[in-house]
Formats: C-alpha cells, structure tokens, sequence
C-alpha cells in the first residue's frame, strides 16, 4: 500500500509542477501582448528649467559665449 501512494503523491506534485509551468507560460503571453511597447523613446524623460520631470525634450537654447563690451 505504501508504494502506491507514494506513486500517487509523485503524479500529484508532477502534474501540479506542469499546471503551474502552463500558468506561468500563459501570464508571460497575456503580458507580451498587452506591452506597449518599451520602446527607448517612450521611456525618455526630461527635467526643464524649473525641475519639473516633462516627457518633450527642452529646446536647444543658444549658447552663451564671453560677454563683450
């Protein structure tokens, strides 16, 4: 009696192994297809001259060179 038990607890874990592998395979899909993208562009953040975080990139501003007289 022992060993069949023992088998049955080993089919039990095993098949419990795999649903838990097949849950995980198909959270990883639903999560691939609900992406938005990740694209580098989409991540970029910029910080303008009040140290506010904005997602537009600042504007070249001219460069300031020695003051003349």
């Amino acid at each position: 009696m022992a060993k069949s038990q023992a088998t049955f607890m080993k089919k039990q874990l095993e098949k419990n192994r795999q649903k838990k592998k097949e849950d995980k395979e198909h959270r990883k899909q639903e999560r691939q297809q609900n992406s938005s993208g990740g694209d580098l562009e989409s991540m970029m953040a910029y910080v303008n001259e009040f140290g506010e975080i904005v997602s537009t990139p600042p504007e070249k501003a001219p460069e300031k060179g020695p003051e003349k007289k």
